[in-house]
């Protein structure tokens, strides 16, 4: 029990560090390469996976 909580709160570490590099770069991708389409979609689906991801690993 102890273990599997230790996977979980490090899988959300490492998705959190996941989220916030995916967010920087389509910032990058907003500002620099003025692509708002692609920046914007990487960050939606980003959050989108990252958020579904959690849930189904905290729910088992």
């Amino acid at each position: 029990m102890m273990l599997a909580s230790f996977y979980h709160i490090l899988f959300l570490v490492f998705t959190i560090y996941v989220l916030v590099y995916s967010i920087s770069y389509g910032l990058y991708e907003i500002k620099q390469e003025k692509n708002t389409f692609g920046g914007g979609l990487m960050v939606v689906f980003t959050i989108f996976s990252v958020v579904f991801s959690n849930i189904m690993v905290w729910k088992n």
